[in-house]
């Protein structure tokens, strides 16, 4: 079954300074005509880094749109042309103490395909290193903190991780540190 709608125009309502919102028009697989509001987004990175001791990284900040302080892994939108990777790198660094030396990618993911074109593109750190001497951005006020294993499990499980980003990279890890992956 064909289920592509084919985009017949796009009227923007919104231009902000790093996302777009736009009243589009499509044509459905049936024939007929539909309306999608859509927000336009640059992308961004988030980077599992994991310390020698085996404990997660985490940042803490609030995000208002949730009306409280998050757990979440260190993250960032993409500048433009930016490298997914390298965004990842300068994130860990900002909003962390740490900084690694690569990363590889781990997935790649939209994080709300139903109105939004963001792509998420989740990397895990290595040679990770406490050695950032970089500053969040002026508006971003970050704790770090730091989870093992058990602890990760328990946040996941009570429902003080509520970041759908940081729930895929540390299930990931915890898949692959049980050798399920």
């Amino acid at each position: 079954m064909d289920l592509t709608e084919t985009l017949i125009d796009s009227e923007p309502v919104f231009d902000g300074s790093f996302l777009s919102i736009s009243h589009d028009r499509v044509r459905l697989p049936d024939g007929g005509e539909g309306r999608r509001i859509v927000v336009r987004h640059p992308g961004a990175a988030c980077v599992l880094a994991v310390t020698d001791d085996n404990r997660a990284v985490l940042v803490r900040q609030w995000r208002h749109p949730a009306g409280g302080a998050l757990l979440e892994l260190p993250a960032g939108k993409l500048g433009a042309g930016e490298d997914p990777a390298q965004c990842a790198l300068r994130e860990l660094a900002e909003e962390t103490p740490y900084t690694a030396g690569r990363v590889s990618l781990i997935a790649v993911f939209y994080t709300a395909p139903g109105f939004c074109d963001e792509k998420m593109y989740l990397y895990r750190a290595h040679g990770v290193r406490g050695d950032s001497g970089l500053s969040p951005d002026a508006d971003e006020f970050v704790e770090t903190v730091l989870l093992d294993r058990k602890q990760v499990r328990v946040a996941l499980s009570d429902g003080r991780i509520q970041d759908a980003k940081t729930i895929i990279g540390l299930q990931n890890w915890l898949l692959e540190t049980e050798g399920a992956v």
